[in-house]
């Protein structure tokens, strides 16, 4: 019984990683199948056919801001911010409850880093899901967040509105989001 339990509960929740992982060894449009298929395997039913997945992840796709024929490319053949947004269609292919965002902005030029940030916050309220993002750039916790929190060394130093990030008044937050050598955060050396 808690076998079901843990993959009921493991269909609530959908992750966009930090480098998209996307199979390399299928192609864009398996990738977001693949998340199709197994976000709805013994709900309500089987999952759908192989085509009819295929079909609903050009839907995805385009919900994302990408062509469905994107779908017959390899990932290889795609550009970071458009990996980024396979990784947001297959995390969103079981309408989840819950959604995480690891460093969801990382290796994208500022621009591309506003129109994820855009399409994360588009999908979480069409979907009416709660999320959470991990990630160091201020301007995307901000654009993404209602709410902050800031952990340091395992605890929980502070919390807030996501818009009040820059002036939080703890020193700690502070030299973290305005990048500040100087502080009471140090760098720690390993021996």
């Amino acid at each position: 019984a808690s076998r079901s339990r843990q993959d009921i509960l493991r269909r609530q929740i959908g992750m966009l990683f930090q480098n998209a992982a996307l199979f390399d060894s299928m192609s864009v449009g398996e990738n977001v199948a693949f998340g199709i298929r197994a976000k709805h395997s013994d709900r309500n039913g089987p999952p759908p056919s192989r085509a009819q997945a295929l079909q609903m992840a050009g839907d995805l796709l385009k919900q994302v801001g990408l062509d469905p024929s994107v779908g017959d490319l390899s990932p290889s053949e795609l550009s970071g911010g458009m990996q980024k947004r396979v990784g947001l269609a297959r995390a969103i292919a079981g309408n989840p409850n819950i959604m995480f965002f690891d460093e969801p902005t990382t290796g994208l030029d500022p621009i591309m880093g506003a129109v994820i940030d855009g399409l994360i916050v588009d999908c979480v309220q069409k979907l009416g899901s709660t999320a959470i993002a991990i990630t160091h750039d201020m301007a995307s916790a901000q654009r993404i967040g209602n709410r902050a929190a800031m952990l340091y060394h395992g605890r929980l130093i502070w919390q807030g509105e996501a818009s009040e990030l820059m002036h939080s008044g703890n020193a700690m937050v502070d030299q973290f989001t305005h990048g500040r050598r100087e502080g009471p955060i140090t760098m720690e050396l390993r021996k």
